[in-house]
């Protein structure tokens, strides 16, 4: 994508990230955006600055415009994506001075392993557009992973009715986890298929209207 400036009236050369905040879960929480929308000098490049507390996550998403390289400054994180050619899911840890690049269009997350966690994201595009799993878990209608996964259809809108919006990052503020619930850490590699269950009725779609925010 070529972008055309006229540098010579309107055009910008700085911008203060701290005060381009595009998502805030509390405030050890939150991200920051630099894209063409702030600082219209940008080329292919845009990223953003996020800051993580130990056990939280910045949801699985993906990014159909863009690769994204995650450079770690501070603290510890967990880098998670599914290589869709192999089925493989990977899990790299991160501490400062490292990165993990994640192609264009692949599942992915970062969940921080450590407190004042503070990564960058880098991104070879203008503005990083975005699929979140919280808006394809909330947007889908339950009756369709009940039926298309042989799912009890009540049990699916239970168990997503908590998730109303967009989450960027997670867990959900308020989540109660059991007792003795332990924060996530990526297990070894490898699967076992789930036994093929026996079901189900054929679905009938009903009308299910629903509005697509922009992500910002």
């Amino acid at each position: 994508m070529t972008l055309y400036i006229d540098y010579t009236t309107s055009a910008q050369f700085f911008s203060d990230v701290n005060n381009n905040l595009l998502v805030q879960k509390d405030p050890r929480n939150y991200i920051n955006v630099l894209s063409t929308q702030q600082l219209n000098t940008l080329d292919n490049v845009s990223l953003l600055d996020i800051f993580l507390s130990a056990g939280n996550v910045v949801e699985p998403h993906y990014h159909q415009n863009a690769a994204e390289l995650v450079y770690c400054i501070s603290g510890a994180a967990n880098v998670s994506f599914i290589n869709p050619f192999t089925n493989r899911l990977h899990h790299y840890q991160i501490t400062p001075g490292q990165v993990v690049n994640i192609p264009q269009g692949w599942w992915h997350w970062e969940i921080a392993t450590a407190d004042n966690t503070h990564l960058i994201a880098i991104f070879n595009a203008p503005i990083p557009e975005v699929i979140l799993g919280s808006d394809i878990l909330r947007l889908t209608p339950s009756e369709i992973w009940a039926y298309t996964y042989c799912l009890n259809e009540s049990s699916v809108k239970n168990t997503l009715a908590p998730i109303q919006r967009s989450l960027f990052i997670g867990p959900p503020t308020g989540c109660h986890q059991p007792q003795g619930y332990q924060p996530y850490a990526p297990q070894a590699q490898g699967y076992q298929p789930a036994p093929q269950a026996q079901c189900c009725q054929p679905y009938a779609p009903l009308p299910h209207p629903y509005h697509q925010q922009p992500y910002w």
